[in-house]
């Protein structure tokens, strides 16, 4: 925090400008080339060679947290066992609740989904 404080930068301004970039980076790489499946190529051959070569670097990556209950995207240490350990970074109140806000909606879409998930008989 301080760097950026440092460097004049507005912590709050930074933080809306990083949200921003993440939230809308499908759309600039569809603005840019016209299709997003490149993106999505390139992310899924990375964690291949990740957990193949047993590299054990940290990426966001889609996690089950038994802490919140639901699979989120974390920093988190990836190997050939997929995740080896998930660190959660350090956050502000208004953050973590934030990231738990989210735990809660993406619980209740999975409630509303099994719900609607037809029943298999089983023999």
């Amino acid at each position: 925090m301080q760097l950026i404080v440092e460097a004049g930068r507005n912590p709050e301004e930074l933080q809306r400008e990083i949200e921003d970039e993440v939230r809308y980076a499908n759309i600039t790489i569809i603005e840019g080339i016209g299709a997003s499946q490149y993106g999505i190529g390139m992310v899924s051959a990375r964690i291949a060679e990740i957990v193949l070569r047993d590299e054990r670097v940290v990426v966001p990556i889609g996690a089950y947290s038994s802490k919140y209950g639901v699979t989120l995207s974390l920093p988190s240490v990836l190997g050939r066992d997929g995740v080896a350990q998930v660190l959660e970074p350090e956050m502000s109140d208004q953050e973590r609740q934030g990231l738990e806000r989210s735990a809660e909606t993406i619980k209740k879409a999975v409630a509303h989904l099994e719900l609607k998930t037809p029943q298999r008989k089983t023999a």
